[in-house]
């Protein structure tokens, strides 16, 4: 399946679910949603949007969040899986791999066809997690995927694009900041932060 392909599945099935996307999603996402709680995170260091996530999730309690990462960032913060699944939180990691460093210049990314990424979720305590190699199994799975309890890691190969352009967020940080405040305050917020874990 392409990008565009993945992302279209999770466009048809993300209910009110917090998406955060960074990198080569960027780029793909704003054709297909554009509400305030379309999040595009592209910070100067790779890896950091799950923490994001993990973040507004706690900060939130039940907020559902959608984190989209490349297998190139996830690869520069693996760590963030084991911090993920000790909590008992609806946040779903939804890995795009290309096998590439795509918006640095399409570097190929070590061993990419040998990494097991559904084994590393799985060892890192997630237990839920949906390998998905094409378009048609995605489809079968989004619904459920994007269900029921988390932590969840969704793994989706894509075809790789090499020459793409960097991409650059719809708006201004503080704007998005302002925009998805907006959407997710209410009376309470910022709720007490969750204590406990899994």
């Amino acid at each position: 399946m392409t990008h565009r392909d993945a992302l279209e599945v999770l466009a048809a099935h993300r209910r009110d679910h917090v998406v955060v996307t960074t990198m080569g999603s960027v780029g793909v996402w704003p054709r297909l949603s554009d509400t305030p709680r379309d999040f595009h995170y592209l910070p100067s260091s790779m890896g950091q949007g799950v923490p994001l996530g993990l973040g507004l999730c706690l900060a939130k309690p039940g907020l559902p969040v959608v984190v989209l990462t490349g297998d190139g960032g996830l690869l520069m913060n693996l760590g963030c899986l084991v911090t993920v699944a000790q909590f008992a939180v609806p946040l779903t990691v939804v890995l795009i791999d290309n096998g590439l460093y795509e918006v640095t210049g399409g570097q190929p990314v070590p061993n990419a066809d040998r990494t097991d990424f559904a084994a590393i979720a799985t060892g890192a305590g997630f237990g839920r997690v949906y390998p998905c190699g094409s378009r048609g199994e995605w489809e079968a799975t989004a619904a459920e995927a994007l269900a029921g309890p988390g932590p969840v890691f969704v793994w989706l190969k894509v075809e790789g694009e090499r020459g793409r352009a960097t991409p650059t967020a719809p708006r201004p940080m503080a704007e998005q900041i302002a925009r998805l405040r907006g959407a997710i305050r209410d009376e309470d917020w910022p709720q007490k932060r969750t204590e406990g874990t899994k």
